[in-house]
């Protein structure tokens, strides 16, 4: 089966204290670089009013870095990817030994999903009205430990695969952790987003 290039733009978000930001995406175990490809907000700063487009690639009170990144990831269906969070930005990558909470605290249990939306240019700058489908879930594991825990055991890595049956195209991958520590009150859970592009 013969299967072409995708584009990935990385679009990403954050939360405050104890939260992390999605900085490096990795195709088939080589590193793209940092924030290569990457909306990324200024602040770690989660979003937590689910009714806001905000929740869509961030933005509002988690304002994205501009000017937005002009890089384009070339993905093909099947690969093996990997999103890189750290609790701060990290320029070398890594954990960073100063920082008890990198990638992000241990008290942020939760899930880690990622989706991907078809769009006519990965370097798009709408995100409203996109029709997003799930191609990853992690979430609550029989021994009871959740998505966030496999993630800080990998050392801020979520890894998983682009499924090989995405027809070739421009595509926006948006990776999402929530954070539900918080989560017995409105407004609650903490949702921390990236969303990379493919095509």
């Amino acid at each position: 089966m013969y299967t072409s290039p995708l584009v990935v733009l990385a679009v990403a978000a954050t939360s405050v204290h104890a939260h992390a930001i999605f900085q490096r995406l990795w195709v088939n175990g080589v590193d793209q670089g940092f924030v290569k490809g990457i909306r990324y907000p200024t602040y770690n700063g989660p979003i937590t009013d689910v009714t806001s487009n905000d929740i869509i690639c961030n933005g509002g009170v988690n304002p994205l870095h501009t000017p937005l990144p002009t890089d384009i990831i070339n993905i093909s269906a099947g690969s093996s990817v990997s999103a890189e969070w750290h609790h701060g930005l990290n320029v070398n990558g890594g954990l960073d030994p100063s920082d008890s909470s990198d990638p992000i605290d241990s008290s942020h249990k939760g899930p880690i999903m990622a989706y991907l939306a078809k769009v006519d240019s990965a370097l798009t700058t709408t995100v409203t009205g996109l029709k997003w489908f799930k191609i990853f879930e992690d979430g609550l594991h029989s021994d009871g430990t959740w998505a966030v825990d496999t993630m800080i055991a990998n050392k801020g890595l979520v890894h998983f695969k682009i499924p090989s049956c995405i027809a070739p195209g421009n595509y926006l991958l948006r990776v999402e952790l929530i954070a539900l520590h918080g989560a017995s009150v409105y407004p609650g859970a903490q949702f921390y987003v990236r969303t990379p592009l493919r095509t």
